[in-house]
């Protein structure tokens, strides 16, 4: 099997490539994937897979049957969508769409999953029960397309018993996969903040209720929330990334700051309880310099967390299919992702893809060593027949 696969995965890694090529030259923001999802169906068509779209408007649910279709299900995930980045790539399939590109890798997702699709399906009777095939819009926006996929039934009709996901890491070299059971990625809220004060001229600055001094206060207040409140064994951040003001200059206080930043943990309740903290300092610095404050924080995606036996299985399953020297222990991650819901829904694996070198995620110059999707593909292929005949 392992040979059979890995030769099919050879044979179709040119299309993989010219499929990823495609979806990275026209990317489309989250919710916005509509030329993405028709082309994804015209593959699926071509492949002879049954598909259902429209869920979430551009999320789209393929099936493949082995013998036994009814015995179990499992899911296979990509997520379709783009960002808000203009490439700066100098490569014949640099974006076409201006401000949008494929800077986290969703690309490689999609044509992965379809490459993963079109082994799997020769394969189908080499196994038993249903993929599932679940291409995702809106990963990179709340409240997360996973959140809506699941809420439309994408789960079920058949019911899938688990899901597996993956993610490109450029940290890890080609042709190697990372793996981490249990708790992985944190769960992601988002801050907003409005402080209102007195503006006027800035030299007379009795007269005015500085919103930009209050706004440094709050600031500088808000760092005991982690310091001083977050249990040690509890992965935190509590981050701001972006302040502004309503007019002002060098001679002018404004009225309003506004402040925007985020908050990551792994622990449910001590999540709420800094988002009370957090609204707190906020109130009562504003109130107390005689300013005041509007508070508005967004819950978004929950902890990411890796049933133990699945992911066991799949990290067996990777030693088998790609030696052991090519698959890593991973550390925990401050980032997040919405595959989180999917994984509180059903056990869940979500894995790494090594992509070579590159800049970063969400960088304007990231890209990947494309001979990662030979990987990607086979070892997806393997590791559901694997999970489907276990």
């Amino acid at each position: 099997m392992i040979d059979r696969i890995k030769t099919l995965a050879k044979e179709k890694l040119k299309e993989v490539v010219s499929i990823r090529r495609h979806l990275h030259k026209h990317p489309e923001l989250s919710f916005e994937e509509h030329k993405t999802s028709a082309f994804i169906q015209q593959k699926l068509t071509e492949l002879g897979i049954p598909f259902k779209n429209g869920f979430v408007k551009t999320g789209i649910v393929a099936h493949i049957e082995g013998k036994n279709p009814t015995k179990k299900v499992i899911a296979l995930r990509a997520d379709i969508d783009a960002l808000p980045i203009q490439e700066e790539n100098q490569v014949a399939y640099k974006s076409i769409n201006d401000g949008v590109m494929h800077a986290c890798g969703h690309d490689v997702h999609t044509s992965s999953l379809l490459g993963t699709a079109a082994i799997l399906n020769e394969l189908k009777d080499q196994f038993e029960g249903t993929i599932k095939l679940l291409f995702q819009p809106g990963e990179e926006k709340l409240p997360g397309g996973a959140s809506l996929m699941i809420k439309e039934n994408a789960l079920k009709n058949p019911d899938a018993a688990l899901i597996i996901g993956q993610h490109v890491f450029p940290d890890l070299p080609s042709g190697k996969l990372g793996f981490r059971s249990g708790m992985y990625m944190a769960s992601a809220d988002e801050i907003y903040l409005t402080i209102k004060g007195k503006g006027g001229h800035a030299a007379l600055p009795h007269k005015v209720i500085d919103p930009i001094y209050i706004s440094s206060v709050i600031l500088s207040s808000l760092q005991q929330v982690v310091s001083r409140n977050a249990q040690p064994t509890v992965p935190t951040v509590l981050s701001f990334g972006k302040i502004n003001s309503k007019g002002g200059a060098t001679n002018v206080i404004p009225d309003e700051v506004y402040i925007e930043g985020t908050f990551r943990t792994m622990d449910e309740e001590w999540r709420a309880k800094a988002h009370e903290i957090i609204t707190s300092i906020v109130n009562s610095t504003a109130q107390s310099m005689g300013g005041s404050a509007i508070v508005d924080i967004r819950k978004g995606y929950p902890f990411l967390m890796n049933n133990e036996e699945i992911t066991i299985k799949s990290i067996s399953n990777a030693k088998e299919f790609l030696g052991e020297q090519n698959v890593i222990d991973l550390d925990l991650r401050m980032t997040a992702e919405d595959f989180a819901y999917y994984s509180q829904q059903i056990p869940g694996c979500f894995y790494r893809l090594g992509t070579g070198e590159s800049t970063g995620l969400h960088t304007s110059t990231f890209n990947i060593n494309e001979a990662a999707l030979e990987t990607s593909i086979g070892f997806m292929a393997y590791n559901a027949i694997k999970q489907l005949n276990s």
